[in-house]
């Protein structure tokens, strides 16, 4: 499985199965200090997880993707991509999707983390 990080402003990725919208959290952009910082930062990841709506995106998400997973290899299919998305694709996206990477990971899917618009700013 991929889970790739994204801007909604440069677009969704084309070859997506799921696509999940982060922008229904507080942009980390308008907090002076998390500004230049990314997903990637402790401090932003932090951030992101600790708002409303954040931990509970993650409970219901990850159960429905572990089900999926789980169907796709029953039908064959080897590859599935997971895009999340914010404006930029720099703070929200990237430390949702590295959560989410990391519950997938310690539920036993091979799973690995790409970052399309980081840096693209």
């Amino acid at each position: 499985m991929t889970v790739i990080s994204f801007g909604f402003k440069y677009g969704i990725p084309v070859d997506a199965d799921f696509v999940a919208d982060m922008r229904f959290l507080p942009n980390p952009h308008w907090v002076p200090e998390l500004r230049a910082r990314t997903g990637q930062d402790v401090d932003v990841a932090d951030y992101v997880k600790a708002q409303p709506g954040a931990g509970a995106f993650l409970e219901g998400y990850i159960p429905v993707l572990q089900l999926v997973a789980r169907g796709y290899l029953e039908e064959g299919k080897r590859f599935m991509t997971v895009a999340v998305g914010c404006t930029g694709g720099k703070h929200r996206s990237v430390a949702m999707s590295e959560a989410i990477a990391q519950r997938l990971s310690e539920g036993g899917l091979d799973v690995r983390t790409t970052h399309r618009d980081l840096g693209r700013e």
